[in-house]
């Protein structure tokens, strides 16, 4: 148990208030972790456990107990708990289940004081998150329910938003090998299928389509369904992100779980191929409908900190970090580029094909403007197009040659002989 020094001030500052919010939002840590949820850039907790020791001369934290590593375990006391929800509601923010403190009767001895190793590795896992600038403390929520159409109520261990960093929203299960790989499988599906439902509010006609036709949900912009009205975009195709966390395991178990999840998961978190007229050009992957799943150990986070290659996407062979595993390199931003170059490779090969048709006047050699062949083939005009087998310019010759006989054949015949004498003038000079 750390020393107390005989001088302390008061911490009544941002320290105590960080880690009265740090303990109202995980109920129970040890020093190490609040450290890390707290003040990560320092070197080491002895800060942090000086400042339990000043919130514990307060009332508003105590000691519930000390494990076989001998790290304690924190907890608020009423008081605290009340000041730490007067810290946190006012931002929204739910206050985990107050700890009270009670005894047996008989022995005196604390009740309910043994330490949950799933709820130490929830916390584990947020302090590395924070401790890597993966979230702020604030950002963090336990057991949060998200309620099916059956009734049925997936809580996620722990839920971060971390917008700075690149992931603006993200849930998180963390398994110690408690559980069998194929309830992981059904966890994700249950997921899965919270972001496909509509909010209750939703138009009566896109109810009654989807309850018709189930899959017609896919055709719901997310903008319109019940996820979005919980969660932040995120920034990337698909539902929003699901990481699975091993802790207190081995490698092989690990591998294995990863391995059912992979396959027997896939209907859920599998991009698949775009319909497209191109699709020999198009290689990207549509991942709107599938939910990104990412998968890491406790232990790779704590010797390499979260934002190291520790996390592997469902699907790829490789670890990388956070945002490159959430990232889809080969999804919408590629089908757009890959679908505009195929497109306007067809466009090139169908203007090929089409200069290929132009027909060639028979007379001139020269070929046909878009005009003339458009004159020559459409019904309409086709009629008065004259020789369909000349351009345009030769036939305007043989139009001006018409032309000119029509005139020729319409003007009035010359006369063949000259004028008589006139006669009249004649006879007048007769007269004088």
């Amino acid at each position: 148990m750390a020393t107390r020094p005989k001088h302390r001030k008061n911490s009544t500052g941002p320290r105590r208030r960080e880690l009265l919010q740090a303990l109202g939002i995980f109920q129970r840590a040890t020093p190490d972790q609040l450290w890390k949820l707290t003040r990560p850039d320092n070197k080491h907790d002895k800060l942090t456990r000086d400042n339990l020791l000043d919130l514990q001369d307060h009332r508003l934290v105590r000691i519930e107990l000390v494990r076989e590593d001998q790290r304690q375990v924190w907890v608020l006391t009423k008081r605290g708990h009340g000041e730490a929800k007067r810290l946190l509601e006012p931002k929204g923010i739910r206050v985990s289940a107050l700890r009270e403190e009670k005894y047996y009767p008989v022995t005196g001895k604390l009740l309910g004081a043994g330490y949950d190793d799933h709820a130490a590795a929830v916390t584990s896992t947020a302090a590395e998150l924070h401790r890597a600038g993966i979230g702020h403390r604030l950002g963090f929520e336990t057991e949060i329910g998200h309620r099916l159409a059956d009734g049925y109520v997936q809580r996620a261990d722990l839920v971060v938003r971390a917008p700075a960093a690149g992931v603006p929203v993200m849930l998180l299960e963390i398994d110690r090998r408690s559980e069998d790989a194929h309830d992981l499988v059904q966890k994700l599906r249950r997921y899965w299928e919270w972001g496909r439902l509509l909010p209750k509010d939703a138009a009566k006609g896109t109810v009654d389509l989807v309850r018709s036709r189930p899959a017609a949900i896919e055709d719901v912009d997310h903008e319109l369904r019940l996820w979005r009205r919980v969660y932040p975009p995120t920034g990337r195709e698909g539902l929003v992100p699901l990481a699975f966390v091993f802790a207190d395991t081995t490698e092989a178990k690990v591998a294995n779980t990863v391995a059912v999840l992979e396959e027997g998961g896939r209907r859920y978190w599998a991009p698949r191929r775009y319909d497209t007229l191109y699709p020999k050009a198009v290689t990207a992957r549509e991942y709107r409908q599938a939910m990104p799943v990412v998968v890491t150990t406790l232990e790779h986070l704590t010797e390499h900190g979260a934002d190291a290659a520790v996390w592997r996407r469902l699907g790829r062979a490789d670890e990388q970090t956070l945002t490159d595993a959430l990232d889809n390199p080969d999804g919408e931003d590629l089908y757009r580029r890959q679908y505009a170059r195929a497109e306007a490779e067809a466009e090139r090969r169908r203007a090929a094909e089409r200069e290929a048709r132009r027909p060639v006047c028979t007379r001139c050699g020269r070929k046909f403007t878009d005009e003339r062949w458009e004159e020559v083939t459409v019904h309409r005009t086709a009629v008065r197009a004259g020789d369909k087998a000349v351009c345009g310019p030769c036939r305007a010759d043989d139009v001006a040659r018409e032309e000119a006989a029509r005139i020729e054949a319409a003007a009035p015949p010359e006369p063949q002989d000259g004028p008589e004498p006139d006669r009249d003038r004649g006879w007048f000079r007769r007269r004088f």
